[in-house]
């Protein structure tokens, strides 16, 4: 009972530290500039540890670790795979997004087309791969409450699902994007601070010696060397291999096209802090990553993996359960509320950044600019964000119940495939090529949207993987249904390439001089900033 009073209590000043923050910051808001981008008032610096705060998510924390402990070498692409995204928005995004545009991935887009059907567009993407991104974040919160309450009950489950949507919804309404990025940095300081912690009591039980860890790992696994090596998960078959060359192009290409990380950049008054907030992040998030090498393996090591949960989602805060004594043990007890807190922390960071993100594009792009043809008062566009944050809210939720059985790390790296097959065609052309148009851009991400989605729908993740041996289904849908026609489960490797090919066919066979005209316009903002330096004035 007085693990369960602790557990609660750190859960609770978790809650409370977030909830106190963002009415903080609702003090500090007024006017869209404030709400939508924190009225371009952090530095590199703290935009650079909400980033890793907003990018570092649950998927990070507990889907990677889990995919390392059940699969090895194969589940550590992930890591390789989110970090080396980051030189792709560095090089590619991160500064000619800031400088040319002003509050979603639309304005950018926008700048050079006609503004209804290019807005219509980049609103559906951003809402479809925030509520993929979603999904992950929330079953990660179910899994993590019952674990703490030692209750395997759906219900409880499904009533921790609701709480976090509401508590998300709370955050965005409130706080805005003030609110919003504090609670981002809070939270990456607790999720480096609370991961380092377990990887040095990892550490010390293998007395610092990596290779050890590794060889127990492997041993303990029940694998053996093949633990380490490639091909333990996505190995066997041809269709596995390539469903790996798959995944890796789309965690290595989808950062560079997910809105939540793309808007962070409006939140620097300088493209100087943009770069600078680009760096910080990354040498956080490279650091983190190589944490999760020594989570995975050393939950592989010390733990019996055959009683983690089939998704492996529970690796990260059993394995601190272990080295701080084990399970019934005082150390153990703090260690795993600590961890579990720090994760519901970063889960509440991410949900709230994601639902910003898509409900600011639904007010601002559809809303304002398609409806009310750029007339819509400061007041009614923020009115209108709060409405759609309730709403894509309950969405997420709604969807959020039925895919608890997925692994997050897979959840996630479905919304990067998304996010690349859809928005990083547009942007890249938008920034890169004059010839780009109108209907390039809505075919583009068109395109890369329906086939992204759509061969996900016929993927054996919604049905046709059958049951694991403790009965539980494996896909989405019940086993007697099977529409799984296309063998990948990561689209990313047919549905990229389409996204280009869309935006390129849509492109050369329209015409648009006034595109044209307008991008040598949209190239000198986005190289030198003038125009970005005119929206903050404005």
């Amino acid at each position: 009972m007085d693990d369960q009073v602790l557990t609660t209590t750190l859960f609770l000043a978790v809650v409370a530290l977030t909830v106190g923050i963002t009415f903080w910051a609702s003090r500090q808001s007024s006017g869209t500039a404030d709400f939508y981008a924190g009225g371009r008032s952090f530095s590199g610096v703290q935009n650079g540890l909400a980033i890793g705060g907003d990018y570092m998510s649950a998927a990070s924390f507990l889907g990677i670790s889990g995919a390392i402990a059940l699969s090895g070498y194969d589940g550590f692409l992930y890591s390789i795979g989110f970090l080396v995204a980051w030189l792709v928005a560095l090089l590619l995004v991160a500064e000619m997004l800031r400088n040319s545009g002003r509050y979603t991935m639309a304005d950018q887009l926008a700048y050079r087309m006609r503004q209804r059907p290019v807005r219509m567009a980049a609103a559906s993407s951003t809402v479809i791969v925030s509520i993929f991104y979603l999904l992950a974040q929330m079953v990660g919160a179910g899994a993590l409450v019952t674990l703490l309450l030692g209750v395997d009950d759906q219900a409880v489950k499904n009533l921790t699902i609701v709480a976090v949507g509401a508590l998300m919804v709370f955050y965005v309404t409130v706080g805005g994007m003030k609110g919003t990025t504090w609670v981002q940095i809070v939270k990456a300081v607790l999720l480096m601070s609370g991961s380092a912690l377990i990887v040095v009591l990892v550490l010390i039980k293998f007395n610092f010696n990596i290779s050890d860890l590794l060889g127990s790992a492997a041993n303990n696994s029940g694998a053996g060397s093949a633990f380490l090596e490639p091909g333990l998960k996505y190995g066997a078959t041809m269709t596995s291999k390539i469903d790996f060359l798959s995944l890796g192009i789309a965690l290595v290409l989808g950062t560079a096209g997910l809105p939540h990380i793309l808007i962070r950049f409006y939140t620097v008054p300088t493209s100087r802090d943009a770069r600078k907030s680009v760096l910080w992040a990354i040498g956080l998030i490279g650091v983190f990553y190589l944490f999760t090498l020594v989570l995975g393996f050393g939950a592989a090591a010390l733990l019996d993996t055959s009683t983690l949960d089939a998704a492996g989602n529970l690796a990260s805060p059993k394995l601190a359960e272990e080295v701080g004594g084990g399970a019934g043990s005082t150390g153990g007890a703090i260690l795993l509320a600590l961890i579990a807190a720090v994760a519901f922390a970063t889960i509440l960071a991410v949900v709230a950044g994601l639902v910003l993100t898509s409900s600011a594009s639904v007010a601002h792009d559809i809303y304002n600019n398609v409806v009310k043809k750029g007339q819509a008062t400061e007041q009614q566009e923020i009115r209108m964000t709060r409405i759609a944050a309730a709403a894509i809210g309950a969405i997420a939720i709604l969807l959020a119940i039925p895919a608890q059985n997925l692994n997050i790390a897979f959840l996630v790296a479905l919304a990067f495939a998304v996010a690349a097959s859809a928005n990083l065609p547009a942007i890249v052309y938008n920034m890169f090529w004059r010839r780009f148009n109108t209907r390039g851009a809505v075919w583009s991400i068109y395109g890369g949207l329906i086939s992204s989605v759509g061969l996900v729908i016929f993927s054996p993740i919604v049905s046709g993987k059958g049951e694991d041996p403790t009965g539980k289904n494996l896909s989405l849908l019940p086993t007697s249904i099977d529409i799984s026609w296309f063998p990948l489960e990561n689209p990313g490797i047919v549905s990229i390439p389409l996204g280009f090919f869309f935006g390129w066919l849509g492109s050369v066979t329209s015409r648009e001089p006034e595109a044209e005209e307008r991008y040598n316009e949209l190239e000198v903002r986005a190289l030198t900033g003038a125009g970005a330096e005119q929206a903050v004035q404005h």
